[in-house]
């Protein structure tokens, strides 16, 4: 016996066969281990050839599946009800990952991506490299070093009282993120969901019209232990596909952690959410958590005001 399951996207109903395949995936983005998870659809696809069931909407399904997980796992269960939520929003999610250099912003924008499905990711350094071939190094030096040695660029160096390295970075940050702007705008508009990661996600320096948006989303990542963060650069300079010059981030990495400080300071000041990034599950479970119920309010919002419309 052939099992449909009912959908919908926006008006239009549509019908696609039962898949345990599909079923688990959904349940691996809640952390399920792959094997438990097609264990667990092959047994909700068992239970609905049993009873006959020859047609189950996309929401029952989802119901029977949170029974199962309840049952054996409700940690799990919370995350996969989170996920749901996010998944359900018809508008394009934008998350904006900070950090300073060597704190992980790269990778958990490639697992958070992953677990929700977005197809689209960009590094801020990507963007500082279309700009730089826009903007030439004589219109802006400061643009064409790094962050953390970007005051090497500065035409008049500050007093002797103001920490050049600092006001490098922000003249660079400040410079980039009309890119970084660009980018979130145009996601925005067209309905795409992204995730933007890198240096120059830096609170304050993000068109605040932007990041008002219940459906743009910011974090900065920290590592308070300079060891543990001096670590982090040793590890992934030995990557094959990540080879990058070790020396030069040990050589200016007292500047990364004035960066890193400056961008944690940032981070508070206009409330962002700052996230120790030791265990990368936490980080994971952090974001979500917030994405989650950050949707849940929006939506409940939305609801009431539905309600007083009518």
């Amino acid at each position: 016996m052939r099992i449909m399951v009912q959908g919908n996207i926006g008006d239009r109903v549509y019908e696609e066969p039962f898949s345990k395949g599909v079923l688990s995936r959904s349940l691996t983005q809640a952390e399920m281990d792959p094997s438990r998870a097609y264990s667990l659809a092959a047994s909700i696809h068992s239970k609905l050839k049993k009873e006959k069931v020859s047609l189950i909407t996309i929401d029952d399904l989802v119901k029977l599946a949170l029974e199962h997980l309840k049952k054996e796992d409700p940690e799990i269960a919370k995350k996969y009800v989170s996920w749901r939520q996010i998944k359900k929003c018809s508008e394009p999610l934008v998350i904006l990952i900070g950090g300073a250099s060597g704190v992980g912003t790269s990778s958990i924008a490639f697992e958070i991506a992953n677990r929700l499905g977005i197809k689209n990711t960009v590094s801020t350094d990507m963007i500082r490299e279309v700009m730089r071939k826009i903007v030439s190094k004589e219109l802006s030096p400061v643009l064409h070093e790094s962050s953390f040695s970007s005051y090497k660029g500065l035409r008049v160096p500050p007093p002797p009282e103001i920490d050049e390295i600092l006001v490098g970075f922000k003249d660079h940050v400040d410079t980039v993120c009309v890119g970084v702007d660009a980018v979130i705008e145009r996601a925005l508009k067209e309905g795409i969901s992204i995730v933007v990661e890198g240096v120059h996600v830096v609170p304050g320096y993000i068109n605040e019209k932007l990041t008002k948006h219940h459906n743009v989303r910011m974090f900065t990542l920290t590592v308070p232990d300079e060891e543990i963060h001096k670590g982090r650069f040793y590890s992934r300079c030995r990557q094959m596909w990540a080879r990058r010059p070790l020396q030069k981030y040990l050589d200016n990495f007292y500047a990364i952690r004035k960066t890193h400080k400056f961008i944690e300071a940032q981070a508070r000041k206009f409330g962002v959410q700052i996230i120790e990034n030791i265990d990368v599950l936490t980080t994971i479970d952090a974001i979500m958590k917030d994405i989650g119920e950050n949707y849940a309010i929006a939506s409940a919002n939305e609801k009431d005001f539905e309600k007083i419309e009518t």
